[in-house]
């Protein structure tokens, strides 16, 4: 705040000396500033930067508590392998063990098929010479026919043990499966944002929040100015519109500015305005202008934000 207002005092006195020459209009230096916020809440537990810093792109900038994060994803973990468990017992049907005893049970049942098989000929023998009672042989065959389908039974229930589950079991477990797998990229992507970066190269411009302090959603904790990212901001009036054109090279002068200092336009406003207060001499008043925006030329010495500046249309 302090530095736009020397800004605006310094461009309200160079205004009133005398009229700009024709091509040549008054401005200021400014920035794209990129303001790091944290993307969720949390307590600040690390700002390895101080301001003026200058960072790499990927730079670590600010860490935020993690233990409740870390703790989602241990339990996210262990959910996702429960679920694949789930599903691979289901695909390998019943266990080694309860197989065996059905396979016990199917021994025992056909060998209790064979002796009544063998009671029910001996029986039928037995009624050919009328030794046995009809009813004595009818019982023979029942006995015969009740083995038999317990027999079958048990074979019908060792083929199903032997089986995976039910497709439509397996395909819930299946599903249980990718929903365990999605709550755990969540959970770490959560993780990841406890974390921040730096976007772009360039310079902390300011540390708006220190460690130990609570951090809202969104809320700014650095200020960075990339590469780059310095403009020159000046105002064309109506009748000199057609003096600068998008993408065209304007000359920047300053007190202390190196020689030879371009911009290139960057920014023509489609709208007019009345002259800005940061501009106001005698000569600008209710005057319609056009905010015109130039990306300074990275050279060593170019001026910073704030510093008020002249801008040359080149011919």
């Amino acid at each position: 705040m302090k530095r736009h207002v020397w800004v605006l005092t310094a461009l309200i006195l160079a205004g009133c000396d005398k009229p700009p020459e024709l091509g040549t209009f008054q401005g200021y230096v400014d920035a794209d500033y990129l303001r790091i916020a944290a993307p969720e809440a949390g307590w600040l537990t690390a700002v390895p930067v101080v301001n003026g810093a200058t960072v790499d792109t990927g730079a670590p900038l600010f860490t935020l508590d993690d233990a409740l994060q870390r703790a989602a994803v241990a339990q996210a973990r262990a959910t996702l392998g429960r679920a694949e468990s789930d599903l691979a017992d289901l695909l390998k049907g019943a266990r080694p063990e309860e197989i065996a005893s059905i396979e016990a049970q199917l021994a025992e049942a056909e060998a209790t098929l064979e002796l009544a098989r063998q009671q029910l000929a001996r029986q039928e023998q037995l009624a050919r010479t009328r030794v046995a009672s009809e009813q004595t042989l009818d019982q023979a065959r029942a006995a015969a026919e009740q083995a038999e389908a317990r027999r079958n039974r048990i074979q019908a229930d060792l083929a199903t043990a032997r089986l995976p589950a039910r497709a439509d079991r397996i395909a819930s477990a299946r599903a249980a499966v990718e929903a365990a797998r999605a709550a755990l990229e969540q959970a770490e992507w959560h993780l990841t944002q406890r974390s921040v970066a730096s976007p772009a190269a360039g310079r902390v411009d300011d540390v708006v929040r220190r460690t130990g302090e609570w951090v809202p959603g969104s809320g700014t904790v650095i200020s960075l100015l990339p590469q780059n990212a310095t403009k020159v901001v000046f105002y064309v009036p109506e009748a000199q519109r057609n003096a600068v054109r998008l993408g065209d090279t304007v000359a920047v002068e300053c007190s202390g500015c190196p020689a030879n200092l371009t911009a290139r336009v960057s920014r023509l406003a489609m709208d007019a305005e009345y002259t800005p207060p940061v501009i106001y001499s005698r000569e600008t008043r209710a005057k319609l202008v056009w905010r015109t925006e130039a990306l300074l030329a990275p050279i060593p010495g170019a001026p910073a934000p704030g510093q008020p500046v002249s801008v040359r249309a080149r011919p």
